[in-house]
Formats: C-alpha cells, structure tokens, sequence
C-alpha cells in the first residue's frame, strides 16, 4: 500500500467495517443491530458484483493494470480475500452473540429440528399451502455443465443418498425469497416469540419435493454465487440505447462468477464438485460461511412489538417556511430554501411537484431521474402535469446500477402519459438532481428550480440525508436552463459562472479554489477547507490537497465511504483530519465550504471527489448564496465535527477507532435532527 495513497477497495471495506460495528455496539437496540448485519451483507454483495469484478477484469491485462489504476490489481484482491474473511470471522461472532441476546428476550430463531409438535404442523401446513408449488429443483450431473445460477440469489444444494449405496445424486433449489418473506413468525408460546427461516420450512419439506427418488438420506447446504454486475455497451449508434440495454441487462444475468459462498458444513467431495462446476479454483473468493446467507433480508425482520428493540423514531418537522395549504411557489420567491432530509419532510417535494402540476400558470417541468421509489409519487405528480397539459421533461439515466430495468420501465410509463423522456447523455451517466419549473403569468417568466444531493426518492428520503435547495435566484435558474438544454440537444455547452458541471469544469473549479486557501495561508491570511462527502478516493485532487496542508490550510473531511487519504503524516498531510459517521441515517449529503480569506463560498453538490465524478458523469455543484443557508450548513458540519458518539478516525492504520468522548456526549444526528425541530418550531 502506498504511503500517500490507499486503494479505494481496501478503504471501502474499512467503511463497511464500521457498518459493522454499529452492529457489535452495545449501545445501538438489539433488532437494529441485525439490520446493521443485514446493511454489512447488502454492501459486501454489492462491492462484490461490482468493485471485486473490476479487478478482477483490470488484472487480466498484466503490467497494464497497475498504470490503469495506479496500484496492483492482484496484490490488492489478495488483502481483500484476507480482509473479508476477517470481517467474516467477526460477522458469524457477532450474530451468534445477537441470537443468544435474543433467546435471553424470549425471542428465538429456530431451525426445522427443533420445532415442538404444534409448530410443526404449522410449518408443515405453510409449506403446502405457500411454499411447495414455488420450488422447482434441478439435478446436477457431475459431467454437465450447471445451469445458470440467479446472481445473489440464495439456493439449497441438496445431496441424496440411501444407506449403503456410494452413489449419491445433487440438486440444487433456489429459495423463492423475491416471492415469500425470508422469517415466518411461528404461533406463540406463553409470551416467547418464533421465528424461522423460509429455508428451514423447505429442508423440512424436502421429502415432499423429491419423493420419487428411493432416497433416505437428505441434506441440503445453502450456497450463494455473486456475479460481475458491470454492463458492457457498445459504440453503435444505428441501435437504440434501451436495446442495447435491455441486452446488456440479460448478458448479466451470465456473468462471471466472483464469489462463492457456502455452508461450511457441506462435505468435501459436495464442495469440490460445486468447485468445479463454478470453475472456480485455489485464487478466487470461495468462503465458508454458516447455515444461512443474504443476510441483507434481516433488514426486513419482522417487527415483535418491543420499542426498546428499536431505535426512538424521529418524526420528520416541516420546514419552517413552508405552511401546510399554502403555496410553496410563492414561500420560494421571497426566499432560497434548504431542506434537510430525512430530518423534513420528503412531502414538501411531491407538494411542490403536485401544485406545479395543477397551477394554470406554469408551463413546463423538466426534471432529472436516477433512482425512484418502488411506488413513486414524483412520477405520479408527474404524470398529472402532463395530463394538466403541462410540458413535462425527464431526463433519466437508465444505467442507474442495479435499477436499470426499473427506470426502463417507469420510462415506458411516462412516454405512455405523453411526458417527454431522454435517456441521459451517450457516454456519460447523468448523476445530476435537478427539477425546473418554468411559470409564465402576463408575459412574465419566472423559474424556479431545485438542486439536490441525492435521488428524488421518497423511500430513501427516510433513511438517507440529503440537501435541497429551492430557489428562483436568475443566477441559478437561467444555467439549470442551460443544463437541460444540454441533455436535450446533447454536447451543447454553454458558458456556466455559477453553476459548476462535471466533466467539465468541476476539477478545475476544486483546482482553483484550493489554490486560493493555499494563497491565502501563504499571506498569514486564515484559510480552511471543509468538506462533507461519501467518497474522496480521485488521486490528483488529494495530491492537490496534501499541498494544501502542507501550505498551512486547515482541512476537515467528514466522509462517509471510500477514504484514500493517508492523514496525519508530517509534511504531508499533518493539517488534514478526517472522520466517518456511521449512525442511524446512511450519511449522503454532499457539501464543501472554503474559508476564501473570511468571506466564505458555499457549495452543495451531486459529486464526490471521484475520478468517474469528476471526468465521466454530469454532475452538477451549486454555490449556495443565502448568508443564513450558509451559515446553517456550517453549523450542520461543526455538529458533525463534534460527534463522539458515532464518529471514528479515518487515519493512515484504517483503525476504525471511535472520536474519544472526553465532554459532553454528541449524537450528531440527533444533534441536527433537535437544531432542524427547533428552527421548525420557532416558524410556527
């Protein structure tokens, strides 16, 4: 590892770790830690599928590799096998220590052998009536190859044997949990709760599946296959984007295999069959896990009625400006507005969504669509607008990872209500949050626009924190014009002085601004840089700001995910500290302030300090105006700053370690969640 720069693979999983010890925390309520485990395996599976699989593919062009990404990539998947199997290590621990806790509460996870006479039947009964029709086996040959495996489904490898025959058989089952929940609540017990897993009700039923085969003995293992998730889409023009999609998504679903996990109890000449048939060999990711995997559906555990299980709700507040029944527009030509989610109410977009729909003065809406809700009001406001015979334009990113075929299809749905719809931009994945309204009264037109840090997703609302701000300042709004008149007529640039776009000026604009705190700090002026982001892993912009330390600059980072600073070295980064928060909320909210010799230039953003953010996707980072904007955005990071309770160091070791608490406990998240209340309430 390099001492100026960690991999951003291995800073991941330093993020993951602390994800992880939300879940051994003693102060985090019992049921939320096995929703911490359920968010540690939905990362790893992804920072499989994903970030494993690219280097895995970088790895196969030898010495090339190393100057592609500036580190080698096989030196790098080898500390990533050790380190996962580490964190595994904890993770079986940890969860074993949870059961036990649980058990201690009359709440018990039981498997199909220790069932009593009445749950049994009960179990039996729901295995006939929801489960056994939905489960179609498939023998395995020990010649032929295996049959296409679902990525990051789980299934049962079953072997089938009768007592004093060598020769066994193999199947292997997929658990339906797309279709039927992963835990059934099983009837009661005086006041002691059951739950069990669905694979436990179908090893129960196995007999009922194979009852053809003269077989006597049956055991199944669960296994689980994690595929490369990367898209390859070619340069042809003469076919249209959604096919190549669309075509792209199912050579997915056959991608190369880079993890395999398995029951470590299943046999030896079980798992080198599976082995084979996988081709997987002594240098991939092969790991040895417990009875169960995709943990991820714990955070889909059933509620059991206890509220100390679970964490004290925080109500969203309304922001104070914005009055119930009353118009937003109007709120929004007095002033700029900053909302605050999960903290306000993700109801004040949709409403404002609702009254631009209905409002007989306004003529158009153009919006930006990355990620959407399961059930989405913003595209049912939408929709409305276009049947209120409003022009509705909505540019969507269909290679949103993971949600490609959903936004395929929320596409179709509103090129079927007449909203127009562009699919992004050729080449360059549209990651921006953006939403124009455009309102014309007596010859008069007046813009209003929002700027966001994350998705217009009212799901992940609740859970992620993120910035909007609701203007109709000129300076913002006529260059929103100026973004969407680009993904209209692609590669149409035009000249941006507030508003600052990636690919094309966003590197620079950081250039700049940190060549000035360095100028300043250089004239004895006072100079500092704070910055709140998910990741900062782009090599050039570090190197940029390791001068800056060395310069004098003060540089405070809040960063959530990949990290690849080494902090804290003399003359090399000895003014740049960083921590990561990891609490209740996932923290996503993208921000920065430069010091700028007292008078402070303010920036929200959709980018983090990521080469694909800076060089390859539209981004869009927006100075922010309003002295008290500003000022609360300051406040919200020296909050932040002072959080002892769930920040940890990010040094040069990856140590993880927690902010010491040598005052007075700060809770970051509530701390905010208590400053946005009672702003709320000082504006009613």
């Amino acid at each position: 590892m390099s001492k100026t720069y960690i991999p951003k693979e291995i800073s991941w999983l330093s993020f993951n770790e602390r994800v992880l010890q939300e879940a051994e925390n003693k102060d985090v309520p019992l049921l939320e830690k096995f929703k911490f485990l359920g968010i540690y395996s939905n990362n790893l599976d992804e920072y499989f599928r994903v970030r494993v699989a690219t280097l895995r593919r970088l790895s196969a062009f030898g010495l090339k590799s190393k100057e592609i990404l500036g580190y080698n990539p096989k030196t790098t998947l080898k500390r990533v096998q050790e380190i996962v199997l580490e964190q595994n290590a904890r993770f079986e621990k940890t969860y074993s220590g949870l059961l036990q806790e649980l058990d201690k509460h009359g709440i018990h996870i039981v498997n199909e052998k220790q069932l009593n006479a009445g749950q049994s039947e009960f179990v039996r009964d729901y295995f006939i009536s929801e489960v056994r029709s939905r489960l179609m086996p498939f023998l395995i040959e020990k010649d032929s190859p295996i049959p296409n495996l679902t990525d990051d489904a789980i299934y049962l490898a079953i072997s089938l044997a009768k007592k004093g025959n060598p020769k066994k058989r193999y199947a292997v089952l997929e658990i339906p949990t797309d279709i039927l929940p992963r835990f059934i609540v099983l009837p009661k017990k005086d006041d002691d709760k059951f739950v069990i897993f669905l694979d436990d009700v179908i090893r129960l039923g196995l007999r009922d599946i194979f009852f053809i085969f003269d077989f006597d003995n049956i055991s199944a293992y669960t296994i689980k296959l994690t595929k490369d998730a990367e898209l390859d889409i070619d340069d042809d023009l003469l076919e249209s984007y959604t096919d190549k999609l669309s075509r792209s998504l199912q050579q997915r679903k056959y991608g190369t295999p880079v993890r395999f996990i398995y029951d470590r109890e299943m046999p030896p000449d079980m798992l080198k069959l599976f082995a084979r048939l996988f081709k997987f060999g002594h240098d991939d990711v092969m790991i040895p896990g417990n009875r169960y995997h995709n943990f991820k559906d714990f955070t889909n555990f059933p509620y059991l009625g206890r509220r100390k299980f679970y964490f004290e709700p925080l109500v969203p507040v309304f922001h104070k400006d914005i009055q119930p029944g009353k118009s937003i527009l109007q709120v929004i030509r007095k002033k700029d507005l900053m909302l605050f989610f999960p903290y306000h109410t993700f109801d004040h977009f949709i409403d404002l969504l609702r009254e631009a729909s209905i409002d007989p003065a306004v003529t158009s809406i153009h919006i930006t669509l990355y990620r959407l809700a399961r059930n989405s009001n913003v595209i049912n406001a939408l929709m409305n607008a276009a049947r209120n015979g409003k022009k509705v334009t909505t540019v969507v990113e269909l290679q949103a990872r993971f949600d490609e075929e959903a936004n395929m299809l929320w596409s179709n749905k509103l090129t079927g209500e007449g909203v127009k719809v562009i699919f992004g931009v050729p080449g360059l994945k549209v990651h921006s949050k953006l939403l124009l309204i455009t309102r014309v009264k007596s010859d008069i037109t007046q813009r209003f626009a929002a700027v966001g840090t994350g998705n217009f997703n009212e799901d992940t609302a609740r859970i992620y924190t993120d910035h909007l701000l609701l203007t109709c300042n000129k300076k913002i709004t006529n260059e929103v014009v100026k973004a969407f008149n680009f993904f209209s007529m692609n590669y149409r640039k035009d000249n941006y002085y507030h508003l600052v776009l990636s690919p094309f000026s966003l590197r620079n604009k950081m250039t700049v601004l940190i060549d000035n705190e360095i100028k300043n700090a250089n004239a004895g002026k006072k100079a500092f840089i704070d910055i709140k982001l998910n990741n900062v892993t782009d090599p050039e912009l570090i190197e940029h700001l390791y001068r800056a330390s060395n310069a004098g600059v003060t540089i405070r980072l809040i960063v959530r995910g990949m990290f690849s600073f080494v902090t804290g070295v003399k003359n090399l980064s000895e003014n740049i500290k960083a921590i990561g928060i990891v609490d209740r909320f996932l923290e996503h909210t993208r921000f920065m302030i430069f010091c700028n010799g007292g008078n402070e230039e303010c920036y929200i953003t959709s980018a983090d300090l990521m080469t694909r953010n800076l060089d390859h996707r539209i981004e869009v980072t927006c100075p922010v105006f309003d002295r008290n904007l500003k000022n609360e955005l300051g406040q919200i990071f020296d909050i932040q700053w002072s959080d002892n309770v769930k920040a940890r160091k990010l040094d040069a070791a990856l140590s993880n370690k927690f902010v010491k608490q040598d005052k007075k406990a700060v809770r970051s998240q509530v701390e905010v969640y208590n400053l946005i209340r009672k702003s709320a309430l000082k504006g009613t």
